[in-house]
C-alpha cells in the first residue's frame, strides 16, 4: 500500500536502519544521506520516511511531505554547499534514469552544471 514500508525498497530499509548510510540530516518526516555513486563533490539524496515510488505520487498523496523533502533538500544544499548554487533533481520513471522506486532528490553541488542536463 502506497506510503507503507515496502520490505523489498532499499531506503525503506535505510529509513528502518536495517541498510547503512552515511546520514547527514534527519528530521520527523525524512532522511538525507551521501549517495553512493555519487556525479558532483556534493551528492546527497533526501527521501521521505514513507514510500512512495516517485515525487509525482508522493505530492499527489501527501503534499505536505513533499514540500518536506524539497525545504530540506534546500537546508541540506546550504549546509554541504554553502551558498555556491546546487541543483536539485527528481528523477522519475526508468526512463528518467531512476533506478530506486522510492521518491527522492539528489542534491548536487560542488561543480559548475549545464544546461540542458543529460
Amino acid at each position: 500500500m502506497a506510503g507503507e514500508p515496502q520490505a523489498d525498497c532499499l531506503f525503506c530499509k535505510i529509513v528502518k536502519g536495517e541498510v547503512p548510510a552515511t546520514v547527514v540530516k534527519e528530521t520527523e518526516t525524512t532522511v538525507a544521506f551521501r549517495d553512493i555513486n555519487p556525479q558532483a563533490p556534493v551528492h546527497v539524496l533526501v527521501i521521505p520516511k514513507v514510500h512512495y515510488a516517485d515525487a509525482g505520487s508522493l505530492a499527489a498523496a501527501e503534499p505536505g511531505i513533499a514540500a518536506d523533502v524539497l525545504r530540506e533538500a534546500g537546508e541540506v544544499a546550504l549546509q554541504e554547499n554553502g551558498e555556491k548554487g546546487f541543483r536539485i533533481v527528481f528523477n522519475t520513471g526508468a526512463g528518467a534514469g531512476q533506478t530506486v522506486f522510492h521518491a527522492h532528490a539528489h542534491v548536487l553541488g560542488g561543480r559548475g552544471f549545464n544546461w540542458p542536463p543529460g
